[in-house]
């Protein structure tokens, strides 16, 4: 179902898109399905090869479950000189009745490039009755704070001086893991993001740990097939029934490892279910050095500046 601003995906979740519980879909096949579609979507519109730059506030309020009939609907609703601001929307249904529920929604930016990597001029898009208008109105009105939260998340540095948990994975991009334009997948790289975040919140809490919130990823150097690439999740803050763990994706030729750079960024937010299915009470995450407490008040101001986004009108 296609059109030339829009495109729906249908399919069925997989048994091996289950979380570590088994019974529902993990958060990061989400994203790539998120970002499949967008994707789809960007290169509908502009023809030409497009590379993911940003994945916005991604909120999973709703369980996903293996077996379901997923639909995701992405629609160009802002563009400018090289780059489209897609909505994508993904609902869940019985195959069996496809009655479609919505389980989360985000804005994704992609920038069109050709064969050589550099950006390339899109059609711009015009919003044609009021419900393209306001969407179009929304979209524009989030580039000054997406940029914000993009410097202050670039503003801040992290050593060995934090004593907070952290998780780092590291392994070599594979084959399987390539785009069409042979680096790895956008939808691959948030797929790792959150499997990292995940080791890391389950180290402080139990397995029960799920994903409730990805935000702020924004994509800064693709990742070559054949690179090495590191993963680095880090506990920053702890909420009273919330856990907000910053995420960096490094990557290096495996010849000079020294050298890895960052690729990704992204803050994510899980919670630790309880028996009855509801986010149960955390420990505290003492800050004991003064890293620590540096990147306690950065999430804090994340969760302010996240504030400041309207929600979108879907």
């Amino acid at each position: 179902m296609t059109s030339n601003d829009r495109i729906t995906l249908r399919f069925l979740a997989a048994p091996q898109d289950a979380a570590a519980d088994g019974r529902t879909v993990a958060a990061g096949r989400v994203l790539e399905w998120i970002d499949k579609a967008g994707y789809a979507c960007a290169v509908g519109w502009s023809g030409a090869y497009c590379v993911t730059a940003y994945v916005g506030n991604v909120h999973f309020t709703r369980r996903v479950l293996p077996g379901e009939l997923i639909e995701a609907r992405a629609r160009i609703i802002h563009t400018g000189r090289t780059s489209m601001q897609v909505l994508v929307q993904i609902g869940s249904a019985d195959a069996r009745s496809r009655r479609f529920t919505p389980a989360t929604h985000c804005l994704l930016v992609f920038v069109a490039v050709d064969a050589a990597g550099v950006p390339q001029e899109v059609p711009p898009w015009v919003p044609a009755d009021d419900d393209e208008r306001m969407l179009h109105e929304r979209a524009a009105e989030r580039l000054a704070p997406r940029r914000a939260i993009r410097d202050a998340m670039l503003g801040q540095h992290f050593t060995d001086e934090g004593t907070t948990p952290r998780t780092v994975f590291r392994f070599l991009a594979a084959p399987q893991d390539a785009n069409f334009g042979g680096n790895a997948h956008g939808g691959t790289v948030l797929r790792w993001i959150d499997e990292a975040a995940y080791a890391c919140a389950a180290s402080w809490t139990s397995e029960q740990a799920v994903a409730v919130y990805s935000g702020g990823i924004h994509f800064f150097s693709p990742i070559r097939i054949g690179d090495l690439v590191e993963v680095e999740a880090r506990l920053i803050h702890t909420g009273g029934r919330s856990l907000h763990i910053a995420v960096h994706v490094r990557a290096a030729s495996p010849r000079t490892p020294q050298e890895l750079r960052l690729t990704t960024h992204c803050m994510t937010i899980f919670v630790d279910l309880g028996p009855d299915g509801r986010a149960r009470p955390v420990t505290a995450l003492p800050a004991l050095s003064d890293e620590d407490r540096r990147l306690a008040a950065h999430a804090a101001e994340l969760t302010r500046l996240r504030a400041s986004l309207e929600a979108l009108p879907v």
